[in-house]
């Protein structure tokens, strides 16, 4: 795996002390969990939304993106994913990153501080060139939408 430097500054160090930068979970990972930068616990009421501080800025190479993800286990187990998911997080931006975060559980779910609440993969990104054509070459699919290729 090829691996980059990505710069990170913590907005408030003193108060960060207790928090752990985003890390991966294993030697395989792709994505690096996010921790919870909240100062008091934060209930999410079933169908509630809610965006997470996480207490950092980065410095997303040129290129590149991350993108945020839900974490498998809280998506299952609660009903706790992204409202928009993946989120993206442009090369550009230098504000917090924060994590918007719904409960489609049946029950209230509570985060804490430090709690790890998504995941972040830095991806490439290409860009596009959109051209106009009279027609588009030709599938085996063709126009077929929704469902087309079975259940």
């Amino acid at each position: 795996m090829e691996e980059r430097f990505v710069y990170v500054r913590w907005l408030e160090p003193e108060q960060s002390a207790d928090l752990a930068l985003p890390v991966y979970q294993s030697d395989s990972a792709a994505g690096m969990d996010v921790a919870a930068a909240v100062y008091v616990p934060l209930t999410l009421e079933p169908g509630q939304i809610s965006l997470i501080p996480t207490g950092f800025a980065i410095a997303i190479p040129e290129g590149c993106e991350l993108q945020i993800r839900p974490r498998s286990g809280l998506a299952i187990k609660h009903g706790i994913t992204l409202i928009n998911s993946p989120g993206t997080i442009d090369a550009d931006y230098r504000g917090e990153v924060k994590i918007g975060l719904i409960n489609l559980g049946g029950k209230p779910y509570t985060i804490n501080r430090g709690d790890r609440i998504a995941q972040m993969i830095l991806a490439p990104v290409m860009r596009a060139r959109l051209v106009v054509v009279r027609e588009l070459d030709a599938t085996g699919r063709g126009s077929g939408g929704f469902g087309h290729t079975g259940v």
